[in-house]
């Protein structure tokens, strides 16, 4: 004997019950079957609707009801052929007629008891289950239907009665001694008192009444049909990752669908579990997939966790007061008083000092639990010995399941840096003695942020999603995104390290696709997104709130620069080219760098000095091994090395510049590069990674563009006065050629000062053969005294620059 019971979206339309009829065919060849059915899907929710639409007068209810009786009568009609139509549909309509009787009722007497609902509630499985056992008579003639109220018998608790196991094992094990049907279909749900008064078994009761089934005639195995391939290690509508779960015990499974699994109805599992009658979850529109396996014998497949689950819309209830200390029945009376005031306790947990209980209920019960409790508690409140309760609404509780967990040390550890990592605030945590359940109840807007990084840490091979937001797409964000495009695989396969861009956007555009922008078409779908504003972006990126999200600026931008802050608040990571926000006021520089720690959110800026050199890398290093830096020189623009490298006497200091731009070397804005301000900004940068204070006025810049070049407002004025000052360019190369030097652009620092300016390089001197657009640093340390520590190499260009990015993007990573 096997127990199959489908559910509403497996009965929804006429071509899921085909396949759910294929499916008892199948199975009815070999074995005899009940089939238990739920309501059409929607079905109970419009009855719902129905009946509180009449209680209030709204006629409204009339349309519902016909919207009800046309579902049902096209799908009999879909179903068994025409010639044999006439007996069912009369039976249908006596049906039909009956519900409407009862919600003319409940119009005339503008009420809704809970006798009356339930008795409303039953028609959706009465409906569904009739035309199912009609459907199969088609192709099982030894097939027929038996109205479960007439076994299940419970007490007259509405909406939620309680089974008289006793009574209902006895008259389904007398019915079936005389049965020779090979398929019986029952409706689910629906339930009966010993006067015969219908009631229900609680939403999701019909899992409940294939399991009573299931035990009472000791069935094989209890196989539950859904619309999905059986539990899974988290709701795969909110972790895109989930696995289907093979075998998983009974405790297991009950703990996870208490916890919000929404595949199994809680209660179901007691019955079959006295009988050790094992459960399978299938899929109906996919048979053949594995399923779920829930019994006594489920497999250790090595991950001690099982699951990961959740709880929507709980609140959290605190009593606290010295007057609870030591006190006898403290706890007695709070419980007491939720009992009394029907309010179900989700979660519980207990300060060890006595001084505090924490309670987590259902939000539609916290104010009444509210109100019961201060009642309860009021000689003791009004004597300042204990606080009115304390109210947080807007939470829900996650909960790692696992019936190994006991056996395995620091879960809970791994489980909460997990969350605190991703700024996932913990308000209270919970944890049984068995060790099968560690709860811990969090914000309700961090539980997909939650969800997600719980399951990438316990399920999937330790890979770690990092979620990008870019600004910035010119010449080194177009580089940036070939180099992620190229890297994708690599970096997943060895690094378990899995790049999505969530959101682009230039100075016109911006584009927010959440599962991941397509790299392929990334430009076109710029194109066609959304007018760029700075603000809208910043809320999107807090709104989707994903786990390692991490803002990449690729831009010169001073107002991107100073939207750092708000998303190092957002415990999102900066990664960053843009020397402006290190450059700026020194108290903005280390509120930038407290706010990053604080909020446990990166702020990387490797590329500030050097592009993709490791030189801020290797400053940090030296600083935190204990070597101090006493002295810095450096070449630090490639964009003027390149400049002066290739400027001579036959080629024009104006061409040369021309060319530095045409290959990126330069920012947009040549002046930005020539007058200094540029190299003064990386050389600040150096000299407060290297522990020192300084601002960016304090350092002497030497600049070698004459004034009237600098106080040009756009880019063809400036080289026109390029190409009109060409004398005094020339009169310096000349003045380098009779030196027998090379024209560079030194940055250096040294007791407490710092300048930028042109230098002439003698032939001994370690920048003299620098070529090109690269960059040199020297750092005189403690460490390295009578010989540098020298970094080297290419300094500029958008390939090397949107490297030290990338770089920077797998550091965070890799941590």
């Amino acid at each position: 004997m096997k127990v199959l019971k489908f559910g509403g979206t497996s009965v929804a339309n006429a071509i899921n019950i085909k396949l759910v009829l294929n499916i008892i065919q199948k199975q009815a060849s070999q074995n005899k079957l009940v089939v238990v059915v739920s309501a059409l899907h929607s079905v109970t929710d419009l009855l719902q609707s129905a009946a509180q639409q009449a209680a209030v007068k709204n006629e409204n209810y009339k349309e519902t009801l016909a919207q009800i009786e046309k579902m049902h009568l096209e799908l009999l009609k879909e179903l068994v052929p025409v010639n044999e139509q006439s007996s069912p549909l009369s039976h249908i309509k006596r049906i039909i007629n009956h519900l409407e009787t009862l919600l003319d009722g409940c119009f005339l007497l503008s009420e809704l008891s809970p006798r009356t609902a339930d008795t409303i509630l039953s028609f959706g499985e009465l409906l569904s289950s009739y035309i199912l056992a009609q459907a199969l008579q088609q192709t099982i003639k030894n097939s027929s239907y038996k109205d479960s109220r007439e076994w299940i018998q419970t007490n007259n608790h509405f909406g939620k009665a309680a089974v008289n196991f006793e009574l209902t094992n006895r008259l389904i094990s007398d019915f079936y001694a005389n049965n020779e049907h090979q398929v019986l279909v029952v409706p689910g749900f629906i339930a009966a008192t010993p006067e015969g008064i219908t009631t229900t078994l609680g939403r999701g009761g019909s899992d409940y009444t294939a399991a009573i089934v299931a035990a009472a005639l000791h069935a094989t195995d209890l196989q539950i049909w859904t619309d999905v391939n059986g539990m899974y290690t988290a709701n795969p509508r909110i972790v895109k990752q989930a696995q289907p779960i093979a075998t998983i015990s009974y405790q297991e499974a009950m703990e996870l669908s208490h916890f919000g699994a929404k595949v199994l109805y809680p209660p179901t599992i007691q019955p079959v579990l006295q009988k050790n009658i094992p459960i399978l979850i299938k899929n109906t529109f996919e048979p053949e997939a594995e399923g779920t396996i829930i019994s006594n014998n489920a497999a250790a497949n090595g991950n001690p966790v099982k699951g990961i689950s959740h709880i929507d819309h709980i609140s959290l209830i605190t009593l606290e007061g010295p007057g609870m200390i030591g006190v006898l029945g403290s706890s007695k009376r709070l419980f007491e008083v939720l009992s009394q005031a029907n309010v179900n306790v989700i979660f519980i947990t207990q300060a060890s000092s006595e001084h505090s209980i924490c309670i987590g209920v259902l939000d539609t019960d916290a104010p009444s639990a509210q109100l019961a409790i201060n009642k309860a508690f009021e000689v003791e409140i009004a004597q300042n010995k204990v606080a009115p309760c304390i109210l947080e609404s807007n939470l829900c509780i996650v909960a790692l399941v696992g019936e190994n967990m006991k056996n395995h040390q620091g879960l809970s550890g791994k489980m909460f840096s997990t969350l605190g990592k991703n700024n996932v605030n913990i308000r209270a945590i919970a944890q049984g003695a068995s060790e099968r359940n560690i709860s811990a109840v969090i914000n309700e807007r961090d539980i997909k942020k939650a969800l997600n990084t719980l399951h990438e840490r316990f399920f999937e091979d330790n890979t770690k999603q990092l979620n990008l937001f870019v600004i910035g797409v010119g010449n080194v964000g177009q580089k940036f995104m070939e180099q992620i495009s190229k890297q994708k695989k690599f970096l997943k396969e060895n690094l378990k390290i899995n790049l999505r861009v969530i959101a682009l956007a230039n100075s016109r555009k911006m584009l927010f696709e959440e599962d991941g922008i397509d790299l392929k078409t990334w430009q076109t779908s710029l194109d066609q997104g959304q007018k760029a504003e700075q603000q809208d972006f910043i809320e999107q990126v807090k709104n989707l709130n994903l786990r390692n999200s991490i803002f990449v600026d690729i831009t010169a931008n001073q107002d991107v620069a100073q939207s750092y802050a708000q998303y190092l608040k957002e415990s999102v990571a900066v990664v960053t080219c843009n020397k402006i926000a290190c450059s700026s006021a020194f108290d903005n520089y280390k509120n930038l760098k407290n706010l990053s720690r604080r909020h446990n959110a990166p702020f990387l800026f490797e590329t500030n000095v050097g592009a993709g050199l490791p030189v801020i890398d290797t400053v940090k290093n030296l600083v935190a091994s204990g070597d101090k830096v006493h002295k810095i020189q450096a070449v630090l623009s490639g964009s003027l090395n390149f400049i002066f490298n290739n400027f001579d006497t036959n080629n024009s200091f104006h061409d040369v510049v021309k060319e530095a731009g045409v290959q990126g070397f330069t920012e947009p804005d040549p002046k930005i590069d020539l007058s200094g301000i540029d190299v003064a900004r990386k050389i600040l940068i150096l000299i407060r990674e290297s522990g020192y204070q300084m601002e960016i006025e304090e350092i002497e810049n030497q600049s070698f563009l004459p004034a009237p070049c600098m106080e040009t407002t756009n880019n063809n004025d400036f080289f026109t006065s390029l190409t009109q000052y060409a004398s005094h360019f020339e009169a310096i190369l000349a003045e380098a050629n009779a030196k027998d030097s090379r024209l560079k652009f030194v940055a250096q620092f040294e007791d407490g000062k710092a300048s930028v300016g042109l230098q002439f390089i003698p032939k001994d001197h370690p920048f003299y053969n620098l070529e090109g657009k690269d960059n040199i640093v020297l750092f005189y340390t403690d460490r390295y005294v009578d010989q540098p520590l020298l970094i080297k190499g290419a300094g500029a260009g958008a390939a090397v620059t949107a490297s030290g990015i990338f770089a920077d993007v797998i550091r965070i990573g890799t941590v």
